[in-house]
This record gives structure tokens, C-alpha cells and sequence, in this order.
């Protein structure tokens, strides 16, 4: 298959990424309301699920665990996210997707106000496992509500508000974590979070019609059916490696400046501020240069900058530390950049791989796919630091990129 046949899908998923834009293109949406209440939930959701990296040096002293085994509260989270999303999702595709949407927030509020008041490592590790159930439940079926909500020439920019919440949450909820965290304690981070779900919450139960009959997401078996068209198993594995390679570094970003550049847990959140902002610009330069060259000519340049960035941040550490920050900023944006542009044209290349009419289902799958490459990259960079040093992590991310990018190589030469 052609680079240029997969140039058109592009309009489709720079809509779906690019939240901040589309939400105000899509203010004469009917009922939009109900798709920022929906966006809301999401927000809270990947505040939990992006913030803990900046509060990990936190958690660590506090439980008197070491900071790669504090890491392992994010591979909890990603794999049991991973696995039990499509299989929640499908064995409630028949119940009423307004409750599904309620009881799951209440669930994940209720889940943080446990984990706030975890007396110890494994009580938090246990709470994190409830926080992935609800949160795998609640953002799909708020994704096939917002689908419902709307004329289907405006589902695109439905879901760009609802997905955008997520995004907002990697820019403003993680360094918002990390200054909680740092002034008053990371239980208070749950404790915030539990408070914002439970505003989004009564915002649902305002504003969510009760007349919507959405579809109901798709079965195992269908996803299973995805998985077996002709090159889609590589284009998500791919995915996958590179999910690796950014959870890597990305967990362990925290105790990483720390070492690096002196940087303290609320300093390190700027930072990560930096970096959000830096993957928002990402999302929308992805989508439009995906259009312009091609998924493959992007998505190359994309994996490459990312390996670049982040072997520059353990050459920087290894040079400059610690007093490494006016080297690092820079890389950290280049992160930004080039890891969030990577996903546009990562998207179209599924797309096309497997069809326009398997998109929402592949597009379901590639999230699986990633959190499975969230909680390995964990995994990994606990055993860098475990068995060298921290400054390491991002050599180990890089080599994790330039696997992704081997792989979307071959990819692409079997297509």
C-alpha cells in the first residue's frame, strides 16, 4: 500500500487528536454540554494516569520503597488498563451506556479515595488495579457515547473534545499533581482527583441525555478479527515498542532531574508542564504534516527525533550533571514534539491498514496496545535504574524508539 493512499485518513484523525482546536470548531455541535462533561471525566482520568510520574520520588520516601518498585505502581495500572478494557467493555456492551458512564466515574473516584488513604505500598498497588478498572471502562463508553451524541459528519469533533480532556490533563493536571503533591502530600493528589471526579460526575448526571441509544463497542471477537488483517499485528506492534520506549523514560522523569539537573518534585513538574504543552503542539503537527508528506515520511522523521531526544538527556546527564537543565529543556521539547507527532500518522497508517469501516475498533486496539508498552517501559526503566543508574533511562528509551522505528520500517516494506 502506497504513502500516499493513507495521505487522506489524515483529516479524520488530525480531528480526533487535536482536541484543543476541534473543540472550538465543534461549538455549533448540538448538545455540547454533554461532550465536555464527558471530556471532563477524561480529564480526571488521565490526570491519575499521567500525574503519579511526577510524585514518584514522593510516594517512594513516604512507603519507604525504592523508587523503581514505586515505578511498578505504573505498570500495574497500564497492563491491568490494558487487558481489561475491551474485555469489560465488551461484557457490559448491552447494559445502559448513561449508568456504565456514571457508575464507572464513581467507581474511579471512590478508587482514589482509597489509594489517598493507602497505609501502605501494596494497599496503594491494589487501589491502583481498581483505578485501571474504572478508568478502561469509563473512556471507552464516553468515546461510543460522544459517537451517539452527534450527526456522524461531526463525530470526529466530538471525540476531539471528549479524547481532549486527556490531552489538557498531560499539559495542566500532571504539574498541577506535582505542586499538590509537593505542599501538601501525594495522598492529597488522590484526594484532588477523587474531588474531581466527583464534579465531573454530578456534571454527568446533569447533563448526559437519557434518550441516546448508541451503539455498543465491539465484541472480542471483532477486535481478534482486526488483529488478523494483513499487516495490522505489525503497525500495533509497533505501537507497542514505542509505548516502551517513552513509559521508560517517562516514569521515571522525576527522580531523573533530580539527578540530572537538582531539580526538586515541583520544579520537575514544570518541567513535565513543558513537555505537555510540547505534545499538544506534537499532536497538531502530526496531523498536518501527515497530510502534507505522508504518514511514513512523518512517522520515520517522528521515531528518529524521539531516539535523538532522549539519548541526548543521558548524554546531557553524563556531561553536565548535575547542573544539566539548559540542555535538557530543550530536549525535553524535542520529546514533546516528536513522540506526540509520531501518533497522527500512526493512526492514518492503521486506518489504512485495515480499513475505514475497522477504524473505531482499531483505533480501540492500538490504546490496548499502547498501555501494554506503558506498563513494559515501566517495567524496563526500573531495571536500568535497578541495575545501572537512572541517568540511563534514556538511552534505554531510545533504543526502544529506534525498535519502533525498525519495526514501522518493515512494516512498510511488506505493505
Amino acid at each position: 500500500m502506497s504513502d500516499r493512499k493513507l495521505s487522506k485518513p489524515g483529516d479524520a484523525i488530525r480531528d480526533v487528536n487535536s482536541g484543543l482546536v476541534a473543540a472550538e470548531a465543534a461549538r455549533p455541535l448540538s448538545r455540547s454540554g454533554a461532550l465536555y462533561a464527558l471530556a471532563l471525566g477524561t480529564f480526571a482520568v488521565g490526570t491519575e494516569g499521567f500525574m503519579i510520574a511526577a510524585i514518584l520520588p514522593t510516594i517512594s520516601q513516604s512507603l519507604q520503597v525504592s523508587v523503581e518498585a514505586a515505578g511498578q505502581l505504573v505498570t500495574v495500572f497500564a497492563l491491568v488498563y490494558a487487558v481489561s478494557s475491551p474485555i469489560l467493555t465488551a461484557m457490559t456492551a448491552h447494559h445502559d451506556r448513561r449508568r456504565l458512564l456514571m457508575g464507572s466515574l464513581a467507581a474511579f473516584a471512590l478508587a482514589n479515595l482509597i489509594a489517598s488513604v493507602a497505609p501502605g505500598y501494596w494497599a496503594l498497588a491494589g487501589a491502583r488495579v481498581l483505578l485501571a478498572l474504572a478508568a478502561g471502562l469509563y473512556v471507552p463508553n464516553a468515546n461510543a457515547f460522544a459517537g451517539a451524541l452527534v450527526p456522524a459528519s461531526h463525530r470526529g469533533r466530538a471525540l476531539a473534545i471528549v479524547n481532549g480532556g486527556i490531552t489538557v490533563a498531560v499539559a495542566l493536571g500532571v504539574p498541577l499533581g506535582a505542586f499538590i503533591g509537593t505542599h501538601l502530600g501525594w495522598r492529597a493528589t488522590f484526594l484532588g482527583v477523587a474531588a474531581m471526579s466527583a464534579v465531573a460526575l454530578a456534571v454527568l448526571a446533569a447533563r448526559l441525555p437519557r434518550d441516546i441509544a448508541s451503539s455498543p463497542p465491539a465484541t472480542l471477537r471483532a477486535r481478534l478479527a482486526v488483529i488478523a488483517h494483513p499487516g495490522a499485528f505489525m503497525v500495533l506492534m509497533t505501537t507497542t515498542v514505542w509505548a516502551i520506549g517513552a513509559y521508560t523514560v517517562y516514569t521515571y522523569i522525576s527522580p531523573f532531574l533530580a539527578m540530572a539537573a537538582g531539580m526538586t518534585t515541583a520544579q520537575a513538574g514544570f518541567a513535565l508542564t513543558l513537555l505537555g504543552i510540547s505534545a499538544v503542539g506534537g499532536v497538531a503537527l502530526g496531523g498536518v504534516t501527515n497530510d502534507r508528506y505522508g504518514a511514513r515520511r512523518v512517522q520515520g522523521l517522528a521515531l528518529l527525533l524521539m531516539a535523538l531526544a532522549f539519548a541526548g538527556l543521558t548524554a546531557a546527564a553524563l556531561a553536565f550533571a548535575p547542573h544539566a537543565l539548559p540542555a535538557i529543556l530543550p530536549l525535553i521539547v524535542l520529546w514533546g514534539l516528536s513522540a506526540w507527532s509520531f501518533f497522527p500518522p500512526q493512526q492514518n497508517r492503521l486506518i489504512g491498514v485495515v480499513g475505514a469501516a475497522n477504524a473505531p475498533v482499531a483505533l480501540s486496539l492500538n490504546a490496548s496496545f499502547m498501555y501494554v508498552g506503558f506498563s513494559l517501559g515501566a517495567l524496563l526503566g526500573s531495571i536500568v535504574i535497578a541495575s545501572s543508574s537512572v541517568i540511563w533511562i534514556g538511552a534505554a528509551g531510545a533504543a526502544c524508539v529506534l525498535g519502533a522505528a525498525a519495526l514501522s520500517t518493515i512494516g512498510w516494506r511488506r505493505g
